[in-house]
């Protein structure tokens, strides 16, 4: 809830944690059933925590108490080396797309991200950047506009980051500049995450994603997904289904930053009287998607298309 974690596929395998700190702290039936409704109250959009939760589970369903403790830490050890390996095949299946655009334009790849899906947000790799340290790592010259991502600002501070430490060039852009850069043709692409996708291939993601697929459509620039199946939500089959978590407002009206001493200072930037909407999360429509970016290949955003990649 206080985001001291975040990224939808970390929440997932952090959860599965949580389960081991539950069963060590009281290993009894009633007080673990309990742990785990708590754990996926915290953050109702993102499918992984649902999704690791019940793994967990039904992992753990008809184990005896001596041998509980042991189980839960296999599969929690199991969850993340699979999300590792996941996201490094993502990447892999993304570079492709990545090596088209760069063969034939033969210049810079210039793609365009929003909020934060690197390895920050996962065990490794990431899900949106993990194909951009594949084409870096290859040699291919890649470029990244970095979305700041109010309120929280996950982009400038976590994705901006991640590409410095990994040497890859970026610039860090207002929120609403994607637009524009759109238009001048300065985007040959957009790789986004998402914290659930529907059987229908619509893409729950961070607030402000929805406004880039829209921008990224009317100017013909190619807008994929890039996610593991734990992220894919198979039983909802309509957009509007989707909880959409609603966060403090204050996240909106004060900003935290560092002050001329390099002290962190936490500074309200609106009037005390104004009131403050802080929707986490929007839904992006799949006719919005050029191609869901997955650890098993590319696929169609639609039903067709996941089912035929995943059943």
């Amino acid at each position: 809830k206080t985001m001291e974690v975040r990224g939808a596929p970390l929440i997932g395998a952090t959860a599965a944690y949580g389960i081991v700190l539950a069963i060590m702290e009281k290993n009894d039936p009633e007080f673990i059933q309990t742990s785990c409704e708590n754990l996926i109250k915290s953050r109702p959009t993102a499918i992984n925590l649902k999704w690791a939760v019940n793994r967990m589970m039904k992992k753990l369903s008809g184990v005896n108490n001596n041998e509980i403790l042991k189980i839960a830490l296999e599969e929690v050890k199991l969850i993340c080396e699979e999300d590792v390996k996941f996201c490094e095949n993502i990447g892999l299946n993304g570079l492709k797309i990545i090596e088209e655009i760069y063969n034939k334009k033969k210049d810079t790849v210039n793609i365009l991200t929003h909020c934060n899906a690197g390895w920050l947000a996962t065990i490794d790799w990431g899900t949106a950047t993990s194909p951009i340290y594949h084409a870096y790592k290859k040699g291919i010259k890649v470029h990244v506009w970095v979305d700041e991502t109010r309120p929280r600002n996950q982009g400038a501070s976590l994705t901006s980051y991640e590409l410095n430490e990994e040497g890859v060039p970026n610039t860090i852009i207002a929120d609403n500049t994607g637009g524009i850069l759109m238009q001048r043709g300065e985007v040959d692409m957009c790789i986004v995450g998402t914290d659930r996708t529907i059987a229908t291939g619509d893409v729950a993601n961070k607030i402000g994603t929805y406004l880039k697929a829209l921008a990224a459509k009317d100017n013909n620039v190619p807008f994929y997904v890039a996610l593991p199946s734990s992220t894919i939500d198979w039983e909802t089959h309509d957009l509007k289904n989707i909880p959409i978590e609603e966060r403090n407002s204050e996240e909106l009206s004060y900003v935290v930053g560092l002050d001329e001493n390099n002290n962190l200072k936490k500074v309200l930037i609106y009037p005390k009287k104004s009131k403050a909407m802080n929707l986490a999360f929007d839904v992006t429509p799949a006719k919005y998607v050029t191609g869901l970016i997955t650890e098993k290949g590319v696929c169609e955003a639609s039903k067709e298309g996941l089912k035929k990649l995943f059943k």
